[in-house]
């Protein structure tokens, strides 16, 4: 069955080095047009009220059966990857974690690895117990692990997983 993908990860800081993930073509987003949203299309987004972009967030889910949170160094602090974590988790989309720091910027700069934004949420199993979802959420390195090689592995593995 193909696995339908929403990208998730902070905009301003890590646009380059999500389309690098997203121009290694072993990936078929979920989207405006290839599943990704230009710099002006954000622009006017962000612009509007809390309520339209959550909206927008909720249509862009639409028909996706996983959600990839691109990991950079303020990933863990954005406003809209939380929210759309938990609006993945609550609609009970996959999750899969890839760390994007490693890649080279436009300026051939690397950045420094931020924090795993699954650490953020828990998970209460049917017994009650509380599980931190970054115990549950593959995470993997988009460089040191050979993304452009392994990222159907890491969707398979996630479909496994959680």
């Amino acid at each position: 069955m193909p696995k339908s993908v929403f990208f998730s990860f902070d905009y301003d800081r890590d646009i380059w080095r999500v389309s690098q993930v997203r121009n290694s073509n072993v990936v078929k987003p979920r989207g405006e047009e290839d599943g990704f949203i230009d710099s002006a299309s954000w622009e006017e987004v962000k612009k509007k009220d809390e309520a339209t972009i959550k909206r927008w967030i909720d249509n862009q889910l639409e028909g996706t059966s996983i959600t990839i949170v691109l990991i950079g160094a303020q990933t863990y602090d954005s406003k809209w990857v939380n929210y759309e974590i938990q609006t993945s988790a609550n609609r009970k989309n996959k999750l899969l974690g890839i760390y994007i720091h490693n890649i080279r910027n436009n300026y051939q700069q690397t950045d420094y690895k931020g924090k795993n934004p699954f650490e953020k949420f828990t998970f209460t199993k049917s017994d009650g117990t509380k599980i931190n979802l970054s115990n549950l959420v593959p995470v993997y390195d988009w460089v040191l692990q050979d993304g452009r090689s392994n990222i159907t592995k890491w969707i398979d593995t996630a479909f496994k997983l959680n």
